[in-house]
């Protein structure tokens, strides 16, 4: 579960260290008070995307840092119920710890920096990390549900990511896509290759040419390198064996260097003896006599090996000259031919294969088959899970409500193969009793579609193994005794898991755990997002005020103190 979040200039955030328990616990405050910058706060070090937009004016850089513990569940929580993060989220989290190489204690740290020119930095207990990393060990300790998600609803592909989610069937899902492309582009390729047989039998035989060419140049990368050495080399044979032999003179004839270094060397060897100051240069003219005689008896040796070669010459010159030539035809470098070989290869071997109808065909069918396969088991998991998650929104609507509704998944099958499977997902909803079910999107009012959304995400979040869960102001489109319901829905939740939710309904409120008030104030010049832990006094004020509006009287303090009775009891 969330332990602690330290901020630091994060937008109109300047310094903040909020230390969290477990429970049910509510962000309460005034509209464009910062409650939601806390959330997307915690959403930066969980992986989120960040800009310079999020650096606090006039501040270098902005700092998130979120404390998760993974130790054993915690028996008792702020309430006195038994909440904390499961055994098994924190045996995944350490699983994944270990198994990309970070230490998996039973404290998680997760830091991310963004400077004010938009570049970030993320790490995972102190050690460097990427984005990914960062959101795929988020994804096992947070699931945050977003203001704005029941809007999501009316799109049908949010509607099918959403139920394949809470059906455990993403993974079959992104296979039976896979498997779709796979078959897509033979199918692709069948209808071209039968299309334009003359264009694709011109293509094969160029390729076939030009591999055939550049096979018979038998490009070596290695080889040309020997061959170009060996060709400057022998290209520069003359002037090489003129300066060996003028370097030879110079060195080992009479009067030559090595003549006269030896006499001088002589001479001090005599000397020494004399005056050991001496002996320092005799043994400098002694190592420079035996450096040149190395020297004259390398120079001997080369000389011997090197000779002209004009055959050879001539022949390196017709291999560069055959290389180079090739290399410029296909407008590459030399050193590419060997790639350039084996990707004209490839495209010849696929134009081959497509040549052949009968074989062409056999590989579209196979890759239809696996396809078929594949979305037969996800039509299955579908059609069993629809009558579950339907069953269940259906109920959390009498508790919203809605008594009367029914909610429903359909599953319309597809006239053709589609990259989301056999079928066309459907929510459906009859908001009263004797109504029959009709398309979301077009039965919905905002009202109810808000109270539909909530329940489905108080769903998914009791799917979801994440100890920790937001809610952001999802409560959006409700009051009255509805948004006292929602309340006693998170508390339940609350028991389970750590729940935190951002919300303007004192009636939710009443029925948390612990309770923060966001409020901005001026300090500077500057406004900056104050968070203050609220006690029992505290919180009886904060919903008088959320009950109230500007001026609280003591009939509202009393109201919000026996809302906050009442949620203690239930």
């Amino acid at each position: 579960m969330l332990r602690r979040l330290f901020v630091r200039d994060f937008v109109i955030v300047d310094s903040l260290e909020l230390d969290f328990v477990a429970g049910f616990g509510v962000l309460t405050g005034e509209t464009g008070a910062g409650k939601s910058i806390l959330i997307d706060a915690l959403s930066l070090a969980l992986g989120e995307r960040g800009d310079a937009a999020l650096v606090r004016a006039g501040r270098e850089r902005a700092e998130v840092a979120a404390e998760f513990d993974l130790g054993d569940p915690e028996k008792v929580g702020g309430s006195g119920t038994a909440v904390g993060s499961t055994s098994s989220t924190a045996g995944a989290a350490r699983t994944w710890l270990r198994a990309n190489d970070y230490e998996a204690d039973d404290t998680l740290l997760l830091r991310r920096v963004v400077d004010a020119g938009g570049r970030s930095r993320a790490y995972i207990n102190g050690l460097p990390t990427t984005l990914g990393q960062l959101r795929e060990i988020g994804e096992l300790l947070v699931d945050i549900h977003g203001q704005h998600a029941h809007l999501s609803l009316l799109k049908t592909d949010s509607q099918r990511r959403l139920f394949d989610t809470q059906a455990g069937l993403t993974e079959l899902a992104r296979e039976v896509a896979a498997f779709h492309h796979d078959w897509r582009q033979l199918h692709e390729a069948r209808l071209q290759a039968a299309g334009d047989v003359e264009a694709a039998r011109r293509e094969r035989d160029l390729l076939d040419w030009q591999v055939k060419e550049l096979s018979a140049l038998a490009f070596d990368p290695a080889q040309w390198a020997e061959d170009n050495a060996e060709y400057r080399r022998l290209s520069h044979a003359v002037s090489l064996i003129e300066g060996v032999e003028a370097a030879l003179a110079l060195l080992d004839e009479s009067g030559a260097a090595t003549e006269l270094v030896d006499q001088a060397a002589g001479k001090l060897g005599h000397l020494v003896d004399h005056d050991p100051a001496l002996r320092e240069p005799a043994e400098l003219l002694d190592g420079a006599r035996i450096q040149l005689s190395e020297a004259v008896h390398a120079l001997s040796r080369y000389r011997e090996r090197l000779e002209l070669d004009p055959a050879r010459l001539t022949e390196l010159e017709a291999r560069i000259e055959a290389v180079i030539s090739a290399a410029r035809k296909h407008r590459v470098a030399p050193e590419e031919l060997a790639d350039t070989l084996a990707a004209l290869q490839a495209r010849l071997d696929d134009l081959q294969a497509a040549a052949d109808p009968a074989a062409l065909a056999a590989r579209e069918a196979a890759a239809l088959a696996h396809y078929r396969a594949a979305a037969a088991k996800l039509s299955k998991g579908r059609a069993k899970a629809a009558k579950t998650l339907g069953q269940a929104v259906t109920d959390a609507m009498q508790q919203l409500a809605m008594a009367g509704g029914h909610f429903e998944i359909a599953l319309e099958p597809l006239d053709a193969p589609a990259a989301c499977g056999l079928e066309n997902i459907e929510f459906r909803v009859a908001a009263n009793a004797g109504q029959p079910p009709r398309a979301l999107a077009k039965t919905a009012s905002g009202g109810e579609l808000s109270r539909i959304g909530l329940a489905i995400q108080v769903i998914a979040s009791h799917a979801s193994d994440a100890p920790t869960l937001i809610f952001d102001e999802v409560d959006v489109g409700i009051g009255g005794g509805v948004a006292e319901i929602v309340g006693r829905l998170l508390r339940q939740l609350g028991r389970e898991r750590q729940v935190l939710c951002v919300t303007h309904l004192p009636q939710v409120a009443a029925q948390a755990d612990w309770q923060w008030s966001i409020a901005k104030e001026t300090q500077d010049g500057l406004t900056l997002s104050r968070v203050t832990p609220l006690d029992a006094v505290g919180r009886i004020d904060e919903i008088a005020r959320m009950l109230g509006g500007v001026k609280i009287t003591e009939t509202t303090r009393q109201h919000a103190s026996e809302m906050l009775a009442q949620g203690a009891r239930q």
